[in-house]
């Protein structure tokens, strides 16, 4: 079952603070100097500030206002960046506030060293592919459950959206491995899911409340 709550769910207040913030802090924590680009609809742009307003939060960051899609989103946040060509990039869905330090380390360190990284998790459950003649087993040996944040070379990122969009531009890799790129899978956490569900709330609540002991 999906959210249907009737405002996005990085809006949602779990552990007393709304998701996004959660997840800001978590940036903030691996680097307190790191600078924060948000993407938000238009529409939820006064939302947001009331939030910030209302919880204090004062961290610096710039607003972009987000695409049609994840595509021209990420395009137009990248368009903003001014820095210098050797500058890493993280982008990362503003509903996974439990990506770990580490993982955040791990991913800016390979990136900064390869010109790209992108965290993943190995696959526990066994895996059917379906297709036209029904289902059969796949070796989930090769599978990985990817996650964010997703981090590039800016300069790499820069050429990779200037490309047109395409439907099978799910990720920001999958974008940056059009253009021919290897792209390089790091070590996610398995709490860094995306909170999508009332039960991922639940258990987003559960995680908060354990780290506050």
């Amino acid at each position: 079952m999906r959210m249907g709550a009737p405002i996005p769910k990085q809006f949602l207040e779990v552990g007393g603070k709304p998701i996004l913030m959660h997840t800001l802090y978590r940036f903030l924590e691996f680097d307190a100097a790191i600078r924060i680009v948000l993407v938000l609809h238009a529409d939820y742009v006064s939302m947001w500030r009331s939030l910030c307003e209302q919880h204090g939060f004062t961290a610096p960051h710039e607003v972009v206002l987000g695409g049609s899609e994840r595509f021209f989103s990420v395009q137009k946040a990248v368009e903003s960046i001014k820095d210098n060509d050797d500058s890493v990039i993280g982008i990362h869905d503003a509903v996974r506030p439990m990506v770990s330090v580490d993982t955040l380390e791990r991913c800016y360190a390979t990136a900064l060293q390869k010109g790209n990284a992108v965290p993943a998790i190995s696959v526990n459950d066994s895996m059917r592919v379906m297709d036209a003649a029904g289902n059969h087993s796949i070796d989930r040996s090769t599978l990985r459950i990817i996650q964010t944040p997703q981090c590039f070379n800016l300069t790499l990122l820069r050429k990779a959206f200037l490309q047109d969009y395409q439907v099978g531009f799910t990720d920001d890799a999958s974008v940056v491995e059009a253009m021919g790129e290897r792209i390089e899978l790091v070590q996610g956490n398995r709490e860094n899911i995306k909170i999508t569900t009332p039960e991922d709330l639940q258990w987003l609540s559960l995680l908060l409340a354990a780290e506050s002991i």
